[in-house]
């Protein structure tokens, strides 16, 4: 069942599972919740290199006043989810909410790096809600088999086209709102996994 975030009392409980954590957790590391759950892991320099050649390349294509978003609070439509993206693109027109967050309505494409403690996240219920959201574009990037995954038209809460590529091979967005193909063959590898 598909529940509006912002409405009622999912939206409530997310900010009282969120607010502490602004305050309690340490630098160098990131949380989310998952259906309920907060969840909490270490940032590495492999995963930032990914997340800042993304950027990179997207700021250069679609200009600095391209509207990305890293580790910023987005919630999503399925019952207490509010992930905090490694990246993500908000349309041309997009504005926060009453409370000052980001609809899920208006992104355009998220980028996802696989860690160690949240690969089965990023591959299944984070992929289902954005999928359930009408999310575009979901690109998951995996340093430790040097493979993207990307995941596209969503529809009743399903992606419906799926690709997998190894690193090096591009990723061809032109046919999405982002209109470019990102370049993979600098991305690092993790061999710990």
């Amino acid at each position: 069942m598909t529940h509006e975030p912002g409405d009622g009392s999912d939206r409530r409980v997310l900010n009282e599972l969120f607010e502490p954590l602004y305050e309690i957790v340490p630098e160098g590391m990131k949380a989310e919740v998952v259906e309920g759950v907060v969840i909490m892991w270490p940032q590495r320099s492999t995963y930032w290199k990914i997340i800042r050649s993304v950027l990179r390349q997207l700021d250069s294509r679609r200009g600095p006043r391209s509207r990305l978003m890293s580790d910023v609070r987005l919630d999503l439509p399925r019952r207490l989810d509010a992930f905090c993206p490694d990246l993500f693109k908000l349309s041309d027109g997009a504005e926060p909410d009453g409370e000052g967050h980001w609809r899920h309505q208006d992104v355009e494409f998220v980028l996802e790096v696989i860690s160690r403690e949240t690969g089965s996240y990023d591959y299944g219920p984070k992929k289902a809600a954005y999928a359930e959201g009408d999310v575009p574009v979901y690109l998951i990037v995996d340093p430790y088999t040097a493979k993207w995954h990307l995941h596209t038209l969503p529809e009743n809460g399903v992606y419906r086209s799926q690709l997998s590529m190894d690193f090096g091979a591009p990723v061809d967005l032109t046919g999405t709102a982002l209109g470019l193909t990102l370049e993979t063959g600098g991305f690092p590898r993790s061999c710990r996994r």
